[in-house]
Formats: C-alpha cells, sequence, structure tokens
C-alpha cells in the first residue's frame, strides 16, 4: 500500500538549509560516491527537497563535469532552490571542514609526524568507505537503472574500466553515445531515469522541487545572464591571481590548480597523477611519500577526495617558506590550492545549469544522461572493489595484488557497516563514528 505523502514539505528557507549544509560538510565521507548517497539519503528520501527524477538529472550533468561531482551537485541543488546565494552557501560549506581539518592535520604531521590516534581511526573508517560506496552502487542502481538494457550498460562500463582499465572520460562519452542511440531506437527503455514520471512519488512522497515543478525564475536560461556570470568569473579569477602575485610560489599554484580544476575529468582519481607529477616532481611542493599520506587522508576526511589539494598547497607553503611563520604559510598555500581548484565549479553550475533545467523531459536529452547513470553505477562498483583491495590487502600493488598479509578485521568491519547501511537504515554518519571507534580500539589492542 502507497503511504507516500501526496502533499511536498512546506519552502525551506536559506537559514534552514544553511543548517543542513553545514551538517553535509561534516559528514560528507565515503568519497563521491557516497557523498552523492548521503545527498539522495537526506534530500530525496528523508527532507523531501527534490524529487529522484530532479535529483538523478542533476548528478548526470554534473558527472559530465571536470571537477568534484558530488560538491557540484549540491551547488547545483541549492542553486535551484535559493538562487546564487543558496550555492555559494552549500559550495563552501561542502568543502570548508575538510579545509580546516585537512589543513590541522597538516600542521600536526609537520611538527610530530605519525599519529597512532589518528591511524587508529583511519584504519576503522576506511573499511567504512568500502560499504558506504558498495551501498551508493546498490542504491543509485535500483533506483535508476529500472530494465536490462541500463543493468547491462552498468556491467559493460564495470568490466570497461576493471578489466580493460578504460579511462572514465571514455566510458562517459560511450555511454552518453549508447544513451542517445537508445533514446532513437528503444526509446522505452531510456525514459525517466528512477522508474519514470512519478516514481518519486510512489517512492518518497512529493517533493519541494517535485517533477512538475516549474522552472524558478533565476533558473531560466537567459544569453545576458550567461554572459554576466562568464564575465564575473574571469574577473574573481584574474583579481586572485593578480593578489598572489607578488610572491611566485602562491602564483604557481593559482595557476597550476586552475588546470587541474579543468583536468579533473571522472573525479579526483584521474588528476592525481597530474597532481602528483607537478606537485612532487616539478615544483617540489612535497615529497611522494608525503603525497600518498595526504591521499590517505583526504580518503578518511569529509568533503570530495580532491581536497587533498589542501595538503598539498599547505606543504608546499611551508616547504617553499612563503612566510616565516610556518603556520602562515601553510594555510596560504592550502588557501590558494583550494580557492583556484573550487571557482570552476561554480562556474559550470552557474552557467551550465540553466540550460540542463531547459532540457528536462525532452528524450534526446534525458536518454544519453540516463545512459550516463547506468555507466556510473558500473563505475561506482569499481570504486568499491578498488577501496576493498587496497583496505583488505594494503600491502597491495599493481603486479602484485595480493602481496602482503590480508587483513581480516576490515573485512568483519566493512560487512558489519554494510548490513548496517542496508537493512537497518543505519544513520552513515552514525556507522562511520561506530567503524571509527572500532578501528581505534583494534589499533591500540594489537
Amino acid at each position: 500500500m502507497d503511504t507516500a505523502p501526496q502533499t511536498p514539505p512546506a519552502p525551506v528557507t536559506l537559514g534552514e538549509a544553511f543548517k543542513f549544509w553545514v551538517k553535509l560538510g561534516f559528514i560528507s565521507f565515503g568519497g563521491p560516491a557516497g557523498q552523492i548517497s548521503i545527498m539522495h539519503q537526506e534530500l530525496v528520501e528523508k527532507r523531501r527537497w527534490i524529487s529522484e527524477h530532479r535529483f538523478l538529472h542533476a548528478l548526470n550533468y554534473c558527472m559530465l563535469l571536470p571537477g568534484p561531482e558530488a560538491t557540484q551537485l549540491a551547488i547545483y541543488i541549492a542553486w535551484l532552490m535559493h538562487g546564487i546565494k543558496g550555492a555559494a552557501v552549500a559550495g563552501v560549506l561542502f568543502f570548508l571542514p575538510a579545509f580546516f581539518l585537512l589543513s590541522l592535520l597538516a600542521g600536526i604531521y609537520l611538527a610530530w609526524g605519525d599519529v597512532p590516534l589518528v591511524q587508529g581511526i583511519f584504519y576503522g573508517i576506511k573499511p567504512a568507505v568500502v560499504a558506504i560506496v558498495l551501498f551508493a552502487a546498490w542504491r543509485i542502481g535500483s533506483r535508476a537503472l529500472n530494465n536490462e538494457v541500463l543493468w547491462a550498460m552498468a556491467a559493460l562500463a564495470f568490466i570497461g574500466i576493471f578489466v580493460f582499465d578504460i579511462g572514465f572520460p571514455w566510458i562517459v562519452l560511450a555511454a552518453g553515445v549508447l544513451g542517445a542511440l537508445g533514446g532513437k531506437f528503444l526509446p522505452a527503455k531510456f525514459k525517466g531515469g528512477g522508474g519514470g514520471h512519478g516514481a518519486s512519488h510512489k517512492s518518497f512522497g512529493a517533493a519541494i522541487i517535485d517533477d512538475d515543478t516549474p522552472t524558478p525564475a533565476h533558473a531560466k536560461f537567459s544569453w545576458t545572464r550567461l554572459v554576466l556570470k562568464l564575465l564575473a568569473f574571469l574577473l574573481i579569477w584574474l583579481a586572485a591571481l593578480f593578489a598572489v602575485s607578488g610572491e611566485q610560489t602562491l602564483f604557481d599554484m593559482g595557476g597550476f590548480f586552475t588546470k587541474a580544476a579543468f583536468l579533473t575529468i571522472g573525479g579526483a582519481y584521474a588528476v592525481l597523477p597530474y597532481v602528483y607529477q607537478y606537485g612532487v616532481e616539478h615544483f617540489a611542493w612535497l615529497t611522494g611519500p608525503q603525497m600518498m599520506d595526504g591521499l590517505a587522508l583526504g580518503e578518511a576526511t569529509p568533503g570530495p577526495l580532491i581536497m587533498i589539494v589542501t595538503w598539498v598547497g599547505y606543504l608546499g607553503g611551508v616547504a617553499k617558506g612563503v612566510f616565516d611563520n610556518p603556520v602562515a604559510a601553510g594555510l596560504a598555500g592550502a588557501a590558494v590550492a583550494t580557492f583556484f581548484t573550487f571557482l570552476p565549479s561554480f562556474l559550470f553550475i552557474l552557467t551550465g545549469g540553466p540550460l540542463v533545467e531547459a532540457t528536462r523531459g525532452e528524450i534526446r536529452f534525458t536518454a544519453p544522461l540516463l545512459g550516463i547513470t547506468a555507466a556510473v553505477v558500473g563505475v561506482i562498483l569499481n570504486l568499491a572493489v578498488f577501496f576493498a583491495w587496497h583496505t583488505f590487502w594494503p600491502q597491495g600493488t599493481a603486479a602484485e595484488p595480493f602481496a602482503g598479509s590480508f587483513e581480516w578485521f576490515p573485512v568483519i568491519v566493512a560487512v558489519a557497516a554494510f548490513v548496517a547501511l542496508w537493512k537497518y537504515k543505519a544513520d552513515i554518519m552514525k556507522v562511520i563514528g561506530v567503524c571509527a571507534l572500532l578501528g581505534l580500539a583494534y589499533t591500540f589492542a594489537i
């Protein structure tokens, strides 16, 4: 029997939304898949701020963009609800807690080196991340892929990236092309992500931004607004670059992380080799082992994985002595790296969002995006496998994937976390907290 509410919740003020975006910044663990899962659970299922159809339409666009897709999804939804102010609030709060936390950890790391307490917490969080990502693949797949063709595309995407190591951008392109062809020749299989029109009503109830809610005035396309936004972002970028031009290291960071932001197609892992090559080998902002330690911290802290740029910037600022005070030097480098990495994300959403909203309901535009959603499910599953491998066989390498000892404790934690999420609908933050405590207790017990 359908007991989903047929009346949408009361409109949400920017102040009320602010409280949620603050919370999200602190609980956005699990990389993009985990963060998207959290937003789906909070915004689509619990709060009903946006319908599943609108959520997936926005997500599909964000998956096409360079940069952190979960951050951009938060910016998109907030922009749809509250305009540019909402986008600024959601976008900044999404990465601000991670910025301060990673800056703090970088300072501790440089001052005291290994921190057993932090290592123990991370030992418990990593298997929780495996469970969260796997759960995200199941949730998105079960909601968005409602026929055998879409599931087959998800399976092909997984095989392509896992077996043949095909780059994520190529998988997205192929999925978009297949979706376009499917929309033309098999339209019944490529209609309405998430079960078609009205699916969100059946599953979760009416939403504030529902399937049939008209596009807000501020989100409608206008050539004048497009040109003005492009000019505004260009001026902001130039002003920021000019502001750091007096210090060569900070100026280099501004230029480099701008380029890195436009190359982050396929998630942070796609651009990490580029950041490693220039940050370690070309600019010598940090060492290789320091980069790997930063990656581990980035995986286990809230916020997008690309927040590793905060770590790189902090260590680079200290290494190059941009200020006499090492803390000031580190914070300056971290702030510059973070600002220039995330600025393009706001540009993509605020300029492209109106065009995306204008395409809703047109199968020639939605079918390619639905095809991409199918591929993304396969890619998320691959990410779960990747995390599981590095968590259960931490000494494994590409040449010897099962080298070193097998870690049985993370397997137990991961299975328990997945059961808690899947069967008992446990809150993600509580699962992460319990797993962190288990990891801490186990580390100090052995």
